[in-house]
């Protein structure tokens, strides 16, 4: 008969066997996986940032080296002066000016509503809630072309059109942003807003006190992808801002590229100026936005 095991003989462990990723084929399948994957985002990048690379150097050449054969990517005498030039002949600031209004008051007014609006449907208890939500969501399948036309008479009729008024009032309610909010607050335990109102803390001291200063990295994602999306907007302004003088950059590009159609090198200023503060403020906000992003699909 087996002689009975022992304490150290359960307790001390047998020879470790070594792990199919301890071989050397093994780890070198790594490295090159590694490495093809590394040079396949260098390539994507590369293919995304040539664009506005050439953009950029298009701004500092002449007319006749903007699309010169071959093309030159550095120019040999850059035209500094073509950034002096458009703030000139065009009314550059005025359009800057109203962009940077919309986009601003656009973006608060959607942090305040999209993340209001999301608590109620993360942390609050009401009759026909997941339906109303589920409606709600559903309308961000409908493209805007297809009630573009009724929100114009409406606008009409409240006598908002040709003021920045009427795309303020259209654009600070997201059915996009209150999902990404209510997404996030759902990661958020329940127990903290439980014990909030056992405390006698109101929903409205719970929102503001426990869940917005707990929400910033969804707060910096709502916010950098709603001011991007404002500030490119286009097709709005065109039919709502008749006003030259209310004019956002998208507008005043397009009109001064009808006037100065030869003048590519301003064309590519103007360009640039227009994707700089963007530029500056994904640049700034991104590691809200990825960690916003991806904590916001961690629990639906």
């Amino acid at each position: 008969m087996a002689a009975p095991h022992t304490l150290t003989d359960l307790v001390t462990p047998g020879p470790v066997e070594p792990r199919p990723t301890d071989s050397p084929e093994r780890r070198r399948g790594l490295s090159l996986g590694k490495v093809l994957g590394y040079a396949v985002l260098v390539v994507a990048a590369v293919g995304l940032l040539l664009p506005f690379f050439w953009m950029v150097s298009s701004s500092l050449k002449t007319n006749s080296g903007v699309f010169s054969i071959p093309v030159t990517w550095f120019p040999d005498s850059p035209q500094w002066g073509n950034y002096a030039e458009i703030w000139r002949i065009s009314d550059m600031l005025v359009w800057l000016k109203n962009t940077v209004f919309l986009s601003v008051v656009v973006t608060v007014l959607q942090l305040f509503t999209g993340s209001f609006a999301a608590y109620g449907f993360a942390k609050t208890r009401f009759p026909g809630r997941n339906l109303l939500f589920l409606l709600y969501i559903g309308t961000i399948a409908v493209p805007w072309q297809a009630y573009m036309i009724p929100q114009f008479i409406m606008m009409s009729e409240a006598g908002l059109t040709n003021t920045p008024w009427a795309i303020i009032a259209l654009q600070a309610f997201g059915a996009f942003g209150v999902f990404l909010m209510r997404q996030y607050y759902a990661t958020i335990p329940d127990e903290l807003c439980e014990a909030a109102r056992v405390d006698g803390l109101s929903e409205y001291g719970i929102y503001f006190r426990i869940m917005l200063p707990l929400s910033v990295p969804a707060l910096a994602s709502l916010a950098l992808l709603t001011f991007v999306t404002t500030w490119n907007d286009y097709l709005g302004p065109l039919i709502y801002l008749r006003d030259p003088d209310l004019w956002t950059i998208q507008l005043g590009l397009k009109s001064f590229v009808s006037e100065y159609n030869a003048e590519h090198a301003l064309i590519m200023t103007g360009s640039v100026l227009s994707v700089l503060p963007i530029a500056v403020v994904f640049l700034l906000g991104q590691k809200y936005f990825v960690q916003g992003i991806a904590t916001s699909g961690m629990k639906g």
